[in-house]
């Protein structure tokens, strides 16, 4: 199931290339199809996951690293390098319960950007053949166990998001796609060298060669002595530590590599947004989960309070920076920052509660920030401008618009009862418990005060009082004397019509039914979370000894 997860958007990009350009309609629908298809496999295998069960990869006599099922494992390059011996880069995936809830989140934002983009009309079949290669890179990360293999997949995303903002993009297109661009490669090069010191330093127990297997990376015995991130490389392993970190705090993006994302968020199309915020944010913070944090626990531990601040930074700068714009779209690229704050504050954590809370953020994030997004596609749709001064009283003329819209807002602002809540309480009570990470905890509540401010201020600006003097539409009267507003180039349905109303509305339910029942997507995590602190508790004891 994992294989057809990741390789079906392949399939109908492989359809597309057969179908005429002029046929949009056909490629609009396979695309669409092979969405669904995979957001319907993801719930297979949700059911088929047991969060409960026992059984553990682990190397022999090596620490228990995860719970992994669905596996699938075969070899894919295997070489012989003479002096170096033999090499085998294996086709290696599973899920445990950190990577299911990714899945997921990529199979329905997935579903969501394909109807977000049936509006497209430049050049559509490429547009759909770059959708649906960004779909596989995007779902082979979170299901990648041998570490060449998730950095193929994490280049892969690099080339249809660079294309995808810098030809359907705004009128700085080109220049937010190369910032992109850089910046990621940028990381990407250190992860590179980090892997393959990691490869010449590790030893799979079982076939007794060297391996890129993130499982048997993340058992310190199987570290070969004297290796160049052998366990008594202290620097070198430090110096590796810092420089993956980067690689993935850039891709959060962490403060001070966040610069990239305003760009990209303002000039990328509206369904390309969505898969941004969605869910590439997220793929920096689970490297971190996966890859950074089990590979040097004890590196992570001794940094525990520089990742808390850098969290607690982003948290209050991103929440300033998105008071002051005017741009609609910009404020909502600046509270993902913000959001994402809370993600490496409960990381930074260390304990089950933080964690848990952190990869519960991770997914509410990305449903309540699609959901913004869409939300500014929809308005800027019809009055074709995102300042937020140029509207007024919007509630009044398209009432559902305004419902979804502070349904998504309450829910960025962490309101009781939505998902948002859930997550951002949890992160700060691990955040709390840690002695480490308290006073950083109490600084960073501020974010919710200022998350308060701008995102009620824009609500008040845009929905309620009247119409303003120099708004993006007229008012117009119908014979019987009702008012009704008139968005210029606008000829479509007023409020919401029914391809965004099936967009918002699961995405609405979803951040309501998890704001009052979390157990669905928590339940799933609460086994390996509990598992990965366990794993690195040891060596945080030992580091304080």
């Amino acid at each position: 199931m994992l294989s057809l997860i990741v390789f079906l958007p392949i399939i109908a990009g492989l359809i597309i290339l057969a179908v005429p350009a002029s046929q949009k309609q056909i490629i609009r629908i396979v695309s669409l199809l092979a969405a669904i298809a995979q957001g319907v496999i993801a719930v297979l295998i949700w059911r088929h996951y047991d969060p409960t069960m026992a059984g553990i990869i682990a190397s022999p006599g090596g620490s228990p690293v995860g719970s992994f099922q669905l596996i699938e494992r075969i070899p894919w390059i295997s070489l012989n390098l003479g002096s170096f011996g033999p090499m085998t880069i294996e086709y290696f995936i599973g899920v445990d319960g950190i990577s299911i809830t990714m899945v997921l989140l990529t199979a329905l934002i997935s579903i969501i950007g394909v109807l977000s983009s049936w509006t497209i009309q430049k050049q559509v079949k490429g547009y759909f053949i770059l959708f649906n290669l960004l779909s596989t890179a995007m779902m082979g990360c979170f299901v990648a166990l041998d570490f060449f293999l998730f950095y193929v997949f994490w280049e892969i995303m690099l080339l249809p998001m660079y294309f995808l903002i810098g030809i359907w993009g705004g009128p700085n297109r080109e220049y937010a796609a190369i910032k992109f661009f850089l910046y990621t490669l940028f990381g990407s090069v250190f992860m590179l060298l980090v892997m393959i010191g990691l490869y010449f330093s590790v030893v799979d127990p079982v076939t007794g060669h060297h391996t890129f297997s993130l499982v048997a990376m993340a058992s310190q015995e199987n570290y070969l002595k004297g290796a160049i991130l052998g366990p008594d490389s202290t620097m070198w392993r430090t110096i590796a530590f810092i420089v993956l970190f980067i690689g993935f705090a850039i891709k959060v993006p962490m403060f001070p590599f966040h610069t990239w994302l305003p760009d990209a968020h303002v000039e990328a199309p509206t369904p390309i947004s969505v898969i941004l915020a969605g869910v590439l944010l997220k793929l920096g913070t689970y490297g971190m989960m996966r890859i950074n944090f089990p590979l040097f626990p004890e590196v992570y531990h001794a940094g525990l309070y520089v990742i808390g601040v850098f969290g607690a930074i982003n948290i209050i700068y991103g929440a300033f920076c998105a008071l002051a714009q005017q741009d609609l779209k910009k404020m909502v690229a600046y509270s993902s920052i913000s959001h994402m704050g809370y993600v490496l504050l409960g990381l930074a954590a260390a304990n089950s509660e933080g964690m848990l809370g952190a990869l519960y953020q991770m997914f509410n994030h990305g449903t309540i920030t699609a959901m913004l997004f869409l939300l500014v596609g929809v308005i800027y749709d019809r009055a074709h401008t995102r300042a937020i001064d140029k509207f007024g009283g919007l509630a009044s003329y398209m009432p559902v618009y305004a419902g979804l819209v502070t349904v998504a807002w309450f829910a960025s602002l962490g309101l009781p009862g939505l998902s948002g809540f859930i997550s951002e309480a949890f992160v700060f009570v691990g955040a709390f418990t840690s002695t480490t990470t308290r006073p950083i905890a109490m600084v960073s509540v501020l974010g919710i005060v200022f998350g308060a401010a701008y995102l009620l201020w824009s609500l008040q600006r845009m929905f309620l009082g009247k119409r303003r003097p120099d708004a993006a539409y007229d008012l117009e009267k119908d014979a019987e004397g009702h008012e009704h507003i008139h968005f210029h180039d606008w000829n479509g349905k007023l409020d919401l019509d029914a391809r965004e109303l099936t967009m918002l509305v699961p995405l609405a339910v979803i951040v309501i039914a998890l704001g009052i029942y979390p157990m669905p997507i928590m339940g799933m995590l609460t086994a390996s979370i509990n598992k990965l602190v366990t794993v690195l508790a040891p060596v945080a004891i030992s580091a304080v000894n």
